[in-house]
């Protein structure tokens, strides 16, 4: 199908059009991790016929993360025994060749700014979770950077730079032949999307998807401060065609209010919704939406599949 686009949104405009209603908010309950809070995380994904969890594993008053990964066991997730756990913040996957290609935030301290974090984004990959190598890593500076293996086995990438270039954020997509071509030269060459971000707000993408007719879906995420300060995350999707990286426009798919009242991590972070992965059911015309929420617990919630038009 054709993507048409219209004029760049902001997050209340989205919020105003925003007609759906998302249904059976639930509560991921994880245990076995003492006192912390597991939020961040992935869709489940199968691991030797059972489904795995990889999420982020910290301390309220901490951003020292690590994720573990998580198997279902009557009713509560718990760590997987014998599996490695990760330094890193934010779990993705996908599956590219074949293999499990898993990446998360790595924190480390700040080059030049005395008591601060610097962060960027760590590759590893492997026939299992238990075989994970590292093999490449992103600019400093940069989270959301996502991969997608295309129709043709070439690949997607999806970046998120910020700074000179990006701003507060914005999205950027490139192709590469192979995971060997994944290169921080190749990162920052990637050109942005351009209209999809007002300079005061940000987005980046969270998980993208290989469409049945070859385009891409990504499910996103957009936000803003308001006039307090405090910080606004929206789950989004929109659809890319890879051959000439043309983009619908951004649409919004929940919002915090459609979840289970919760924790917060901090008073500024009670509106955030992070997108962490989404199960499509196609023939119900459904999705499941896995999300990290207030940065404090995870949850998921039916909503409409903001996919299949673009499919038809």
């Amino acid at each position: 199908m054709t993507l048409v686009k219209g004029n760049v949104k902001t997050c209340e405009q989205l919020l105003n059009e925003f007609a759906a209603t998302p249904t059976n908010p639930v509560k991921i309950v994880f245990t076995g991790i003492g006192d912390k809070d597991v939020y961040n995380i992935t869709a489940p994904f199968e691991e030797e016929g059972e489904l795995v969890i990889a999420g982020r594993t910290e301390s309220r008053d901490s951003e020292h993360s690590n994720v573990y990964f998580f198997v279902e066991r009557n009713g509560e997730w718990v760590p997987r025994e014998n599996c490695p756990v990760l330094e890193l913040q934010d779990p993705f996957f996908t599956k590219i060749a074949g293999e499990l290609v898993l990446g998360g935030v790595q924190i480390f301290p700040h080059p030049t700014k005395e008591g601060a974090l610097g962060w960027r984004t760590v590759f590893y990959k492997g026939s299992s979770i238990n075989s994970l190598t590292e093999f490449a890593k992103g600019p400093d500076g940069m989270k959301d950077l996502r991969l997608v293996e295309l129709k043709d086995g070439s690949i997607g990438v999806l970046t998120r730079p910020q700074g000179e270039i990006g701003g507060r954020g914005k999205i950027g997509w490139t192709r590469i032949s192979s995971l060997d071509e994944l290169t921080i030269e190749v990162i920052n060459d990637a050109p942005l999307i351009e209209g999809q971000f007002i300079d005061e707000q940000w987005g980046g993408a969270n998980e993208p998807h290989l469409l049945a007719n070859g385009l891409v879906g990504v499910l996103g995420h957009i936000a803003s401060f308001d006039q307090e300060g405090d910080r606004h995350y929206y789950p989004m999707a929109f659809a890319l065609d890879p051959e000439t990286a043309e983009v619908s426009d951004i649409q919004l798919i929940c919002a915090r209010k459609y979840f289970q009242p919760g924790p917060a991590k901090r008073p500024d972070l009670v509106d955030v919704v992070f997108s962490g992965g989404l199960v499509r059911n196609v023939d119900e015309g459904k999705a499941v939406l896995y999300a990290g929420i207030s940065d404090a617990e995870a949850q998921k919630i039916t909503i409409d599949d903001p996919f299949l038009r673009f499919e038809r």
